[in-house]
């Protein structure tokens, strides 16, 4: 079902400072898109087009995509790849696997295999290094994945002093990462609550409150609020940027829109600059 409300795209740009991150290092950009659920229903080819050529607009050293390149099928990621094929990065193009690629028996690998043909790496629980070993990019499986349980074993991997981006679909991962050092973690997953009041409410974060606070046999005969809460725990993490801890968490609120649409909740491109910062190296 088409959306009743979307906007255009809106640009957000963040700077972050990182312990120990080299000083050839300083100034790095990369740029996040996420929640892209290309199905011809949830992501309209003027958003799409919006978001590429914001990306290359930024002129980023490296993109990453936090997971839900599809919603159900995985076919759709075979034309999403080609469009996918615009986007400009000097190091890469990186990505996640979201809860809704993981949908069909098949879908992961036809993820896989579709986006390695258009030189975009997916990563599952692995590490790499897109602009030399002075920054560590982690990827991790899907938190409702069984995959997800090898996720603190990767990280732990890393040396106390290496400075790490991680990438989780899932806000929610933020809390079993709190034992581990993270400079950022770059989530989506939300859409960033999609129709929100300003001022007023968010309707997704007002509707995971209610599901907290309504007694137990209540709580089951509303569907609409249990759906809610499953999606996410931490609904106070449903978008932008937050602390938790000695780690950071920046939730994008992505591409793609849910029926009935986004009301003041736009789409997102998120263009993020690193910053040298020296300083004593923090435990893993």
């Amino acid at each position: 079902m088409q959306p009743l409300f979307n906007q255009s795209v809106k640009v957000e740009t963040l700077e972050i400072a990182i312990d120990n991150l080299p000083a050839h290092l300083d100034g790095t950009r990369l740029v996040q898109l996420s929640d892209l659920h290309f199905d011809g229903k949830r992501l309209s080819d003027q958003v799409l087009e919006q978001a590429i050529i914001a990306t290359n607009e930024a002129e980023p050293d490296f993109v990453v995509i936090t997971g839900d390149f599809v919603t159900d099928e995985p076919d759709p990621i075979h034309e999403l790849a080609k469009r996918l094929k615009q986007v400009e990065a000097r190091s890469g193009i990186y990505g996640i696997l979201g809860n809704h690629d993981l949908h069909r028996f098949n879908s992961k690998q036809t993820i896989v295999d579709a986006l390695a043909k258009v030189d975009i790496k997916v990563l599952w629980n692995e590490i790499v290094y897109p602009v030399g070993e002075g920054l560590a990019l982690v990827g991790l499986a899907d938190l409702w994945s069984a995959a997800y349980k090898r996720s603190n074993e990767v990280v732990a991997q890393l040396p106390a002093n290496l400075p790490r981006i991680v990438l989780a679909h899932n806000p929610d991962c933020a809390e079993s990462l709190q034992q581990y050092r993270v400079d950022l973690q770059l989530s989506g997953h939300t859409h960033g609550g999609q129709i929100i009041i300003p001022g007023i409410l968010n309707v997704s974060v007002t509707c995971a409150y209610l599901y907290r606070t309504l007694p137990r046999n209540l709580k089951h005969r509303i569907s609409a609020l249990k759906a809610c809460y499953r999606v996410m725990k931490h609904w106070e993490w449903v978008k932008g940027f937050h602390q938790i801890g000695n780690n950071r968490l920046y939730v994008n609120r992505g591409l793609g829109t849910y029926f009935p649409g986004r009301l003041f909740c736009a789409p997102e491109v998120t263009v993020i600059t690193l910053q040298s910062r020296t300083s004593n190296a923090r435990s893993n």
